[in-house]
């Protein structure tokens, strides 16, 4: 298990905790009212901490090494059923955006996501959840395919940013992006947008607009990250702290300001800390959306997507 810097005292409590367990089971001593006194502690030590997280220390979480990506949410819910699909029938097959069919329960949906590796190598196999513009045109297929056969799209948000390389620009990055958005806010069947973790600039936005958009607690979603927005302020990346509470990047700030829709709870500590409990609560909350969504015509649909976001940023005096 990896600990955080401001998680540090649950990692002394943890060892301390397991270290008097293991006395007591090497030795003839009673232990148990001093593994009770460390296991209170332990559990009162997480709710603090976890309870007064800053902004920057949610966006460390959802950067957290041991927390589940794309595909990890996919196979967990669909099953076998998950059927991945390839290419963007232009140029290549972009292993940081991946897509495909699957089932929750009876119902068929296209997944899509930014997926990011596990280690050195898979992280370079998957440019680190950086798409290029093959990764974005390959998402825009598969949502024409879902709008075609009537079958809802599930996007999972969870990048740092679009590839930003000179060949991605020369290929038509923006243009991807900007095509992606335009497609999306008319595309006739519900669309259901869950952010699992990063939700940074054109990248997040190329595959985020949607009916209902659910955002994980220990997730941040910003125009720009707060290690870029400081260094670009004030020259360096120790102020990205500051940055992090200036950009109102947390799932809270954007339900104030009715950019998202729904806050889904994670599990104390974290979505790493019970992955399957946290798995279950997206599958449930996919469900709920897209029953409050179905028996809305493909016309309804569009016009209360282009409602929804054509309110943002309007002020009302």
């Amino acid at each position: 298990m990896e600990y955080l810097d401001f998680e540090l005292p649950i990692k002394e409590l943890q060892e301390q905790y397991e270290k008097a367990c293991q006395i007591g089971e090497e030795s003839d001593v009673d232990v148990t009212n001093t593994c009770k006194q460390i296991e209170k502690k332990l559990k009162e030590t997480k709710k603090d901490i976890y309870k007064n997280l800053t902004p920057w220390q949610r966006v460390q979480l959802s950067r957290h090494p041991n927390r589940p990506y794309t595909l990890d949410y996919i196979k967990a819910i669909c099953g076998d059923s998950f059927l991945e699909l390839h290419g963007d029938r232009n140029v290549k097959d972009d292993k940081a955006m991946i897509g495909g069919l699957g089932k929750i329960g009876d119902q068929s949906y296209m997944f899509i996501g930014q997926q990011k590796g596990y280690n050195t190598k898979t992280r370079q196999y998957r440019n680190f959840g950086m798409a290029n513009p093959e990764g974005y045109r390959k998402a825009l297929r598969l949502m024409k395919m879902a709008e075609k056969f009537g079958v809802p799209v599930v996007t999972l948000i969870d990048t740092p940013g679009a590839y930003p390389g000179l060949e991605a620009e020369e290929r038509g990055q923006g243009e991807a992006i900007a095509r992606n958005i335009l497609e999306m806010t008319r595309l006739k069947v519900p669309i259901i947008v869950v952010i699992i973790g990063e939700g940074a600039s054109g990248g997040a936005l190329g595959i985020g607009v949607g009916d209902t958009v659910l955002m994980l607690e220990n997730t941040w979603y910003s125009v720009i990250s707060p290690e870029s927005c400081s260094s670009i302020l004030w020259r360096s990346w120790e102020y990205k702290e500051q940055a992090a509470e200036a950009l109102k990047l947390t799932a809270t700030d954007m339900k104030k300001l009715k950019l998202i829709d729904t806050i889904v709870k994670e599990p104390l500590g974290g979505a790493h800390s019970d992955r399957e409990g946290i798995y279950t609560t997206v599958a449930k909350e996919i469900e709920k959306s897209f029953d409050e969504l179905k028996n809305l015509s493909p016309t309804e649909l569009v016009e209360k997507r282009m409602d929804k976001y054509s309110e943002m940023g309007v002020f009302k005096g």
